[in-house]
């Protein structure tokens, strides 16, 4: 059985989606979900960058590496290959629609282009909240995020196996 493929989206793929994404595996795993997950930006700010120093500081306190992961910008492909793209934010959102409108035109067959939601989607304690951005502000910003992206991904796992879904 081929694993569902998850694509976590922020604007420079190096604060909250890559958060995102080693947060959501690390969920996915425990609750023992089939699941592929990556990250990438909406814009090409940090091509191939590491994610922020803070970022991987405060994860790794968390028991998250990011370490490895490096900044990527999200490519039409992205739509054909993931089942479901998660948008940190609302502008994000927004510049992931016009992706995503241009992905099901080019495709030959539209039904095959991944479904987009808001990483809090599903989570009723923060239910369509965007992950806040911590690039500008201080530690607790960090914080925060991590927070978002755990509780976020506790409800996608919950909904995951309520979908059969991985």
């Amino acid at each position: 059985m081929k694993p569902y493929r998850i694509l976590c989206v922020c604007l420079g793929n190096i604060c909250r989606s890559p958060t995102a994404e080693e947060v959501l595996r690390s969920i996915m795993y425990q609750h023992h979900l089939n699941v592929v997950i990556d990250s990438a930006g909406t814009s090409n700010y940090h091509p191939n960058a590491s994610p922020d120093s803070r970022s991987q500081a405060h994860a790794k306190r968390r028991g998250y590496d990011l370490s490895q992961l490096k900044a990527r910008q999200i490519q039409i492909k992205d739509w054909y290959y993931f089942d479901l793209i998660l948008a940190m934010d609302l502008n994000n959102l927004e510049h992931l629609k016009q992706l995503q409108q241009k992905a099901i035109l080019s495709a030959q067959q539209p039904q095959t282009v991944a479904t987009l939601a808001l990483m809090t989607e599903h989570d009723a304690s923060q239910q369509k909240q965007p992950i806040a951005d911590p690039y500008y502000g201080g530690k607790d910003g960090f914080e925060q995020v991590l927070n978002q992206c755990e509780s976020a991904s506790h409800a996608w796992a919950t909904y995951f196996k309520q979908q059969h879904i991985g």
